[in-house]
């Protein structure tokens, strides 16, 4: 197995990066979010994911080792591969993924796009525990912040906002500050309506 890559950037492209370690140039798949993470330097280190299959050897690579470890453990679903694994990765930032799978939010992984509700249901359902367990994750504070989203959205619908409007633009506030309180939540909503 390949642990990690070191060596010099010759190429950064959004989907994946050609690293030349002595002489031997490596293409390594990447995220959009590690993409974001590469600095601008001539020497860089990347966390690595081999996968062999019959007909191929691919590499993955990953900025931080916590970001590889939720593509291994995406990867343990049924019905979801490296591309898509790594779509999620480049689609929400993982703190999202971990918070989504932590408190069972279908509709956020449904939002990837290549996964549906059966395969958004089967991650959660196979890797709910394992993230709750891993990254120490309270289901007391998550089941609070769906306690303060659900206040907001109701506070909203009772303003006269639309609530599939409004349910849009609170999802992406609470995506983006989990921690949110009910009033932060309502006064960033009201000014995106």
């Amino acid at each position: 197995m390949i642990a990690h890559i070191q060596g010099k950037l010759v190429e950064k492209l959004p989907t994946e990066v050609l690293i030349d370690c002595g002489g031997v140039g490596y293409q390594v798949n990447i995220s959009l979010h590690t993409y974001s993470l590469i600095p601008d330097t001539e020497n860089i280190k990347l966390f690595t994911y081999l996968q062999i299959k019959e007909d191929s050897h691919t590499l993955f690579g990953f900025v931080e080792k916590s970001e590889r470890e939720i593509f291994k453990m995406l990867l343990s679903v049924s019905g979801i591969g490296a591309s898509i694994a790594r779509t999620m990765l480049s689609s929400l930032e993982p703190k999202q993924i971990i918070q989504a799978l932590a408190s069972g939010d279908v509709a956020t992984i449904q939002s990837i796009k290549g996964i549906g509700s059966k395969t958004a249901q089967r991650a959660i359902l196979d890797l709910k525990e394992k993230v709750l367990k891993i990254y120490n994750l309270d289901e007391v504070s998550i089941v609070q912040n769906n306690t303060n989203k659900d206040e907001a959205l109701s506070a909203l619908e009772v303003l006269g906002f639309n609530k599939k409007l409004a349910e849009k633009v609170v999802d992406k506030f609470v995506r983006e500050s989990p921690e949110a309180s009910v009033e932060t939540i309502i006064k960033q909503a009201l000014k995106n309506l």
